[in-house]
């Protein structure tokens, strides 16, 4: 499981610089690919940080051992009981 978290840290670091819009969106590129944004109610910090954490759940539950008691589904996996 170590391996996938440090698997998913470097797959999603930013690259590039930040790039502010005219409209005062701000951006920034992500390794695998996704741009990054500020919203109505949320940072780019708030993004980068969720972009990571989503990254490293589904890295970790792939890789998790079966049977391991979850709070949350994941892609391809069973569902969670009484969710």
């Amino acid at each position: 499981m170590r391996h996938a978290k440090v698997r998913a840290s470097t797959d999603h670091t930013t690259v590039g610089q930040v790039v502010v819009d005219r409209d005062g969106a701000v951006t920034i590129g992500c390794a695998c690919g996704m741009t990054l944004t500020n919203g109505p109610g949320w940072s780019l910090d708030e993004h980068i940080r969720l972009h990571r954490a989503e990254a490293r759940f589904l890295a970790l539950s792939a890789v998790a051992p079966a049977g391991i008691p979850r709070l949350a589904p994941h892609p391809g996996g069973p569902a969670v009981d009484g969710a």
